[in-house]
């Protein structure tokens, strides 16, 4: 048996073993980016680096065997800062996008290229429950959402951005003509109640997703209609029936409404276990202290949404407002007092160029973006929605909730532009059978998918190709890569550790 120490802890493992395995053993956890139990290890992107105190180098854990007396740290700030430089080495080197532009520019959130590809699927309620993840009032937004996804879309350089919001629109209308609306699944029921002051969008947005987690909710209205602002919309804007029916699906979803009551936090706080202002104007809150970040008040339980902090003009930042808000009340309801926002890791790199464009037209149907052939307000029929949503080019990498590279970068708060070039590589993308895709730029190099094609005995397989910074896991042979991954597609697929070979459907 070898003994040594990591991070001051005493421990006896037999000979051979790494010095990843040996921490394991101490219940010490270190990450870890192209090691993988099941094929032969190439440690290359020293993400599991940790410090031989012995000797004062970096030295990579998952290769690494213990050697007697080794004093191994391997979470000082020293070590931490190692292994955020190595992510962002590796980051300097990929092109791609963690998510959408669309998405990310949806106020939101809405996973607009899942939408897309269920709508191009025919899965249109499917569809509609990707929506309603992260979008209280779809068919509201459907009529007056100003679309800044659109603006986003990758397809605008090309014959026209995909109609997102009539997509949105299209699903939300199929659900609303049928006998029994979809209503999501509702988390653990709790016992504890919500009251919330105005019923405009960001009041009901936020009744909608404090439904979702369980709660109850009461909203109160001093008008006898709920729907704040929404009832000054024009009827050639969006047809007075659209409001109700939403309101309809909160009310069978378990919202109660109390219109015509004119209350007060001190009417009703005492009744509630916490209480959100929605009302839609800054005459109830001016003794209030108010938190921009959480929505929360210097009154424990009171938070605020909406115009009610400051004037929102776009609609569906009023209803991504009321989404937020919600998740800060069941933060606090959940027993935490402070509630902080995470931002995700999300890698991009801008615009497409021509060469790159060929490559994402690739994964979409060709032609000018589609209007509606009955006029906007009718929206989309069934065929006209498949096709629209068929031009999507399919932006977001398919593993970009598995991806370690994502995940690491995340939690090491990684600078993405930290070791950038003046001039990023361009974009390539092969397909296999429509089972696999494989984007070389958003390869780290670790050589899995080249020993795991070599194992299967692929004829051809995969191989590193170039030199130095320039070299790349590429097809040897001028051969195509159905030859080279004929044995391995899946394999490759699982064992890749970010989005550079993944599934062609999706993850």
């Amino acid at each position: 048996m070898i003994k040594l120490k990591i991070d001051n802890i005493e421990i006896s493992v037999p000979a051979g073993t790494s010095v990843l395995k040996a921490a394991e053993s101490a219940g010490i956890v270190i990450p870890t980016m192209c090691f993988n139990e099941s094929v032969p290890n190439h440690a290359s992107c020293m993400v599991c680096a940790v410090k031989n105190n012995i000797s004062g180098e970096f030295i990579p854990s998952c290769e690494m065997k213990v050697q007697e007396g080794m004093d191994i740290i391997c979470n000082s700030n020293e070590v931490i800062e190692f292994r955020k430089d190595a992510l962002e080495l590796l980051l300097s080197d990929h092109v791609g996008d963690c998510e959408a532009p669309c998405r990310i520019s949806c106020p939101a959130f809405m996973d607009i290229p899942k939408m897309n590809r269920l709508i191009a699927n025919g899965e249109f309620v499917k569809a509609l429950e990707v929506v309603k993840e992260e979008i209280a009032l779809p068919l509201i937004l459907g009529y007056i959402c100003s679309a800044p996804c659109e603006n986003a879309c990758r397809r605008k350089q090309m014959e026209g951005a995909v109609s997102i919001c009539q997509l949105k629109k299209f699903v939300a209308i199929k659900d609303s003509e049928n006998e029994k609306y979809y209503l999501p699944q509702k988390q653990t029921k709790s016992n504890k109640k919500i009251g919330i002051i105005g019923s405009g969008m960001a009041g009901l947005s936020a009744a909608y997703h404090l439904l979702k987690y369980g709660y109850s909710c009461t909203l109160f209205d001093k008008n006898e209609k709920a729907g704040g602002r929404l009832l000054n919309v024009s009827e050639n804007e969006m047809p007075g029936k659209i409001l109700e029916t939403e309101i309809e699906i909160l009310k069978q979803f378990g919202a109660e409404f109390r219109l015509n009551s004119s209350v007060t936090i001190d009417h009703i706080k005492n009744d509630f276990d916490a209480v959100i202002i929605a009302s839609g104007e800054n005459s109830n809150v001016q003794q209030l202290q108010i938190n921009e970040d959480t929505f929360t008040t210097n009154i424990l339980g009171v938070f605020v949404t909406g115009s009610v902090i400051k004037p929102i003009k776009m609609a569906v930042k009023v209803v991504a407002n009321g989404k937020a808000t919600a998740n800060s009340v069941h933060t606090f309801l959940s027993g935490n007092t402070s509630v902080k926002k995470h931002k995700q890791f999300n890698s991009r790199f801008g615009k497409l160029n021509e060469s790159e464009i060929i490559e994402y037209l690739e994964e979409s149907k060709s032609g000018n973006r589609n209007e509606p052939l009955n006029g906007k307000h009718a929206g989309f029929n069934n065929e006209e929605a498949i096709a629209e949503a068929s031009r999507c080019l399919r932006c977001d990498c398919r593993k970009a909730e598995s991806c370690k590279l994502r995940i690491l970068s995340d939690k090491y708060e990684a600078d993405q532009q930290k070791f950038k070039s003046a001039e990023r590589k361009t974009i390539k993308k092969l397909f296999q059978n429509e089972i696999l895709v494989y984007e070389p730029e958003k390869c780290i190099k670790c050589g899995l998918c080249v020993e795991i094609t070599k194992r299967n005995k692929d004829i051809v397989g995969l191989a590193y190709v170039g030199r130095g910074f320039d070299i790349q896991i590429n097809i040897p042979f001028n051969k195509s890569l159905d030859e080279a991954i004929k044995n391995s597609a899946l394999e490759c697929i699982l064992n890749c550790p970010t989005g550079a070979i993944s599934n062609f459907k999706g993850e």
